[in-house]
């Protein structure tokens, strides 16, 4: 899925201004400006559109962690990884919203999209893990969908 669609879909789920992702974004030690949140959040047919880094996209999720949750100073930083994948920005979804199995299998069932217990827990499996599988942009797709209805109503 392109970066730029996660990250439009996440500011309208949180319902917040282009100003707070900086500060999301700010809270994982990268400094972006309004103007640069502007260009990722345009589509990619209009003017001015470009494409997300993966670094941007990284920080902006470990920043949202932090937002939700608080800053936990009992452990060190993780490092930034890149490239961005769909598997990771589900993860960091689930943690960020304090997501259970269970959860995120109601949130996809609530936009009729079903996925079974194992096929879920392969999504979360290290990339060289023998029953890992990587999450599909549709899978992603109903999932950023699904948690916005449970989060905006």
């Amino acid at each position: 899925m392109i970066l730029n669609d996660v990250l439009r879909s996440v500011r309208y789920l949180l319902n917040v201004g282009d100003g707070k992702l900086v500060d999301i974004i700010k809270l994982a030690g990268l400094t972006v400006t309004v103007a640069d949140i502007a260009h990722y959040l345009k589509k990619e047919e209009e003017e001015g559109f470009v494409r997300c880094p993966d670094e941007v996209m990284a920080h902006f999720l470990d920043g949202l962690v932090v937002y939700k949750r608080g800053k936990d100073d009992s452990r060190p930083a993780l490092p930034i990884v890149v490239p961005v994948t769909n598997n990771d920005v589900l993860k960091k979804l689930r943690v960020a919203f304090e997501l259970k199995e269970d959860d995120i299998r109601q949130i996809l069932e609530s936009v009729q999209f079903e996925v079974s217990k194992p096929e879920l827990s392969a999504l979360f499996r290290k990339a060289g893990h023998s029953n890992f599988r990587p999450c599909g942009d549709q899978l992603l797709r109903n999932f950023l969908k699904g948690l916005t209805l449970r989060v905006r109503g």
